[in-house]
């Protein structure tokens, strides 16, 4: 068996992830669905998604619609309160440093783009979504792996512009020290957030439910710093709706 809840994993947050996670394990131990004692949050993300003991793990739009959607149950979406969002969606922001003049995403079409993955659907699906509708797409790229570093690198004038969720970018603001060196140009448009998913041969509907009613459960200071507000349904069609990147080419990880 095997669980993580690292996609928005911090040091500060450590103890209310393992707190969440008692109380959705307890829940899950109810309705006679067996869950490990601990999340395995440094495993590799691949790693968890492909297990076919997975328990619970949540992982981004992206991949779900590239590699997951056959291979695990959806089970629902954590909504984090995002501004100008409908329950369970983000949208990523585009940061630049404070101090750069530029008023506007075109001016910065021929500036280095900082990304965390090619298979990220806030760090790079949805930029190249929102900056071809304008007419471009930066062509001058930095990849950096995290949304976390991909905004310091900006920051530290390594990259002029990058793209991350509102989660992240909030997470950032709360505890990095560069934070106030960035501003926020522009936003994406909606789309729906990281998914939770399960395996295959899980009930996902009593993993929901489990979910739901550990979101209640928590302790109001737990739930202010995880930003988590409820659990939503966002149907599988929903997200197998959101525009890929034609060009995409990334070797699928699960072979």
């Amino acid at each position: 068996m095997i669980a993580s809840l690292a996609m928005y994993a911090h040091p500060k947050l450590t103890g209310a992830h393992e707190r969440y996670w008692d109380l959705i394990r307890d829940r899950l131990g109810s309705v006679g669905i067996r869950a490990p004692e601990i999340l395995s949050q440094t495993c590799a993300e691949f790693d968890v998604w492909n297990d076919p003991e997975l328990v619970l793990s949540q992982t981004c739009g992206l991949p779900y619609r590239l590699w997951l959607h056959n291979k695990v149950a959806l089970v629902g979406t954590p909504d984090f309160g995002v501004n100008g969002c409908q329950p369970g969606y983000y949208r990523s922001a585009f940061l630049v440093r404070a101090e750069d003049p530029r008023p506007n995403l075109a001016a910065f079409e021929d500036s280095v783009f900082a990304y965390n993955q090619t298979f990220s659907q806030s760090g790079y699906a949805a930029p190249w979504a929102h900056t071809t509708k304008r007419g471009f797409w930066f062509k001058d790229q930095l990849h950096c792996s995290q949304h976390l570093e991909s905004a310091r690198a900006v920051a530290l004038a390594q990259a002029d512009i990058a793209s991350l969720d509102a989660i992240s970018w909030r997470l950032i603001q709360r505890y990095e020290s560069f934070a106030d060196k960035l501003r926020v140009l522009e936003w994406t448009i909606p789309t729906p957030g990281l998914p939770y998913i399960t395996a295959r041969v899980s009930d996902a509907s009593a993993v929901f439910e489990a979910i739901r009613l550990a979101i209640s459960d928590l302790d109001p200071i737990d739930k202010e710093a995880l930003g988590i507000r409820r659990l939503v349904a966002i149907p599988k069609s929903t997200y197998l709706g959101v525009e890929n990147p034609p060009d995409l080419t990334i070797e699928n990880p699960l072979t």
